[in-house]
């Protein structure tokens, strides 16, 4: 019975973010004020993405939501021992930044590690450094990740009896424009180039009033 009661669950789990997944893909409502910068359009009311967040940043402070968005924030799920995907889907984002930059638009990347367990607030820190001067990471307790990847629709799994030091977590892949005032803006897939990336993001604070600086 417990068993069956897991995999219900689980099933349940991953029905929601598809849910998520499709309904920001598709649409179905009207009044997007930023339907004019989209390729595809992004319903909205029904499924919610973001949300509270508690977390632990990079230099290990305790942070919510407010602490996390306070400008608009490129969002990412992710993990430092990712071997590729990861590091492909950040340096598009930071390229983008860069782009957004030369623009007068103050825009910052936040990564939200999907593998607690290894990526401490000084590994985070090491990470983002790298990445881009206006990276910050995110991590916590696996369930303050948990329930940060439920707020965002956030699929991920680690592998099966994994060895403690080498194995690889699947995770979803968007990447989520978020706004200090009104919340989720935008979703960015992974064959998104930088260019096009600054161009809706460009647009979507023009219109929002932006940070242009």
């Amino acid at each position: 019975m417990r068993t069956m009661f897991v995999i219900s669950a689980a099933a349940a789990a991953v029905a929601a973010i598809a849910g998520g997944v499709w309904w920001i893909s598709s649409g179905g409502t009207t009044g997007d004020p930023f339907a004019a910068c989209r390729t595809s359009s992004v319903g909205t009311g029904m499924v919610s993405i973001g949300g509270p967040l508690s977390l632990i940043d990079e230099n290990g402070k305790a942070v919510t939501e407010a602490d996390v968005i306070t400008k608009p924030t490129l969002v990412y799920f992710g993990y430092t021992y990712c071997p590729d995907v990861c590091p492909a889907d950040n340096a598009r984002t930071a390229e983008a930044i860069d782009l957004l930059a030369a623009q007068g638009h103050d825009v910052e990347m936040a990564m939200i590690s999907v593998d607690p367990a290894r990526d401490d607030p000084e590994r985070m820190r090491d990470f983002t450094d790298y990445l881009h001067p206006r990276a910050v990471g995110y991590t916590g307790s696996m369930e303050q990740i948990q329930a940060a990847a439920a707020a965002y629709k956030v699929y991920f799994r680690m592998e099966e009896n994994p060895d403690p030091d080498f194995y690889l977590v699947d995770h979803s892949t968007y990447t989520y424009l978020m706004l200090p005032e009104t919340g989720f803006a935008e979703y960015f897939k992974r064959d998104v180039s930088p260019a096009e990336m600054a161009e809706r993001v460009g647009c979507i604070l023009g219109i929002a009033g932006g940070s242009a600086q």
